[in-house]
């Protein structure tokens, strides 16, 4: 005997889904993360088909207080999610017709899922990004304090080049480094977010609909700057959760990249600095260790965002126009991927003013290495050597104190004018870390005044960024 048609399209078909195929298509237990961005659109579709004379004022409000009390029960945790109705848009469509009666199927006028969807995700999308602005600008905040902190008197910590120790900077200038990373990443969530904001509402299942329905009321309704032009492109693309992706993986590499440095920073090798408990683990066999779990966890989680780039990308390159069921696929790598980068961002926003930084430590490591060898080759050009040639007799000078098991500060004035005359007695200072620190003044140099002017830039925009919001 066949099953009772399914109510949503039944009028085609002669018998149900099978429950196999039924369970295969259902997206209701992670979709439900948009009902309430799907009420918010239904909301604003009711009004305008009521504006439009397509719904009466009595239906309308109708729709509208049955609609207020399904979003109070989802709020209070009261929705009963229905398994066999496939996804949150049908949930939340047949509770309405529950509390409301047949007038909750007009709400469904002029639209169809299609479009349902891709508007629910922009307003879900543009909700979220906005929420991740605001994380990441407290940790841009955060960054921006704790560079203030190492400047009076300076922190000195090793350069690297190809994890080899290249020359000193201060440590107030290696978080402001990571600082304009992460404003590059806000950057692209910004322009994601400019291009996104364009509704889809009113487009219905790819071509249009026949009702006198008014797209720009709607979009000016749900906060959009203004109504998708064509309506094919509307239903069918996700070039907007792509780019969201993108720009998501971009931010997880730039959050890998700070978690990886403080990885290395908190070994024994490199002793630069002490993990908070609160933000370490141990091991279960040896009772020493102090493990940086949790920036481990951020510099894998950026391959999981990657992933979930990847996993769009590779499902949207083949799709015809206009919508298709793969398009299904598109929420689950998105809300992961959101959620990843939120508690990423959130953990190291907590977790960077608990480093207890070792100013001995960093200070005999950025002296050591030979990392000051360019002073003195600038020293060499500065007077009128070619560059190349002092490059090569300051070479000279390193491989001398490598063989001898000297460091450059080890060397006396004769010594270095046994290479080349035209070292002086200033030359000297140069092999000190707290003198050559000062020379680097260039604009976005690491001397401690171009590291002041870099940091006052920073305050004004992050004190900038408070009182926008």
């Amino acid at each position: 005997m066949s099953q009772e048609p399914h109510k949503t399209w039944g009028g085609r078909f002669s018998e149900a889904p099978s429950q196999i195929a039924q369970e295969f298509n259902a997206s209701w237990h992670f979709d439900q993360r948009l009902a309430l961005v799907d009420i918010e659109g239904s909301l604003a579709h009711a009004a305008m088909l009521a504006r439009q004379g397509i719904l009466s004022a009595q239906e309308a409000e109708q729709i509208r207080q049955g609609l207020l009390i399904v979003r109070q029960e989802i709020l209070e945790g009261r929705f009963h999610w229905r398994e066999e109705l496939e996804d949150v848009h049908m949930n939340i469509e047949a509770r309405l017709t529950e509390l409301v009666g047949p007038v909750g199927g007009k709400l469904h006028t002029a639209r169809s899922r299609n479009d349902q969807v891709a508007t629910d995700l922009r307003l879900w999308v543009r909700g979220e990004l906005e929420g991740l602005l605001g994380d990441l600008k407290t940790l841009r905040r955060v960054l921006v304090q704790e560079a203030g902190k190492y400047l009076e008197p300076p922190l000195i910590l090793p350069g690297y080049t190809h994890l080899q120790r290249a020359m000193p900077v201060l440590l107030s200038h290696w978080f402001l480094a990571y600082y304009e990373m992460l404003t590059r990443d806000a950057g692209r969530f910004q322009d994601a977010l400019k291009r996104l904001n364009e509704s889809p509402l009113g487009a219905a299942a790819l071509a249009g609909t026949g009702f006198p329905i008014d797209r720009h009321l709607t979009a000016q309704a749900l906060g959009f700057a203004r109504p998708m032009r064509n309506s094919l492109d509307a239903v069918g693309s996700r070039d907007f959760v792509l780019e969201v992706l993108a720009a998501l993986a971009i931010a997880q590499v730039t959050l890998s990249r700070l978690a990886e440095e403080i990885i290395l920073y908190t070994t024994f090798e490199f002793g630069f600095a002490v993990l908070p408990d609160a933000f370490s683990t141990g091991s279960s066999i040896m009772p020493q260790k102090k493990n940086a779990d949790h920036a481990e966890l951020i510099r894998g989680k950026a391959g999981r965002v990657l992933g979930s780039f990847v996993a769009l990308a590779t499902l949207t390159k083949g799709l015809p126009l206009a919508y298709n069921k793969d398009l299904q696929e598109d929420k689950e790598p998105l809300f992961d991927a959101v959620d990843t980068y939120r508690a990423s961002v959130r953990l190291l926003a907590a977790l960077l003013p608990g480093l207890k930084w070792n100013p001995e430590a960093m200070a005999k490591a950025a002296e050591s290495g030979f990392s000051l060898a360019t002073e003195l080759a600038d020293y060499l050009a500065e007077r009128g050597v070619p560059f190349r040639e002092a490059h090569h007799v300051v070479g000279r000078i390193v491989r001398h104190c490598a063989e001898s098991g000297r460091e450059l500060r080890d060397l006396s004035l004769a010594e270095l004018q046994g290479f080349h005359p035209l070292f002086g007695e200033e030359a000297l200072a140069l092999t000190r870390l707290e003198t050559a620190i000062h020379r680097r003044r260039s604009y976005g140099g690491t001397a401690p005044e171009a590291v002041r002017e870099a940091l006052e830039e920073a305050r004004l925009e992050v004190e900038g960024l408070q009182e926008a919001s």
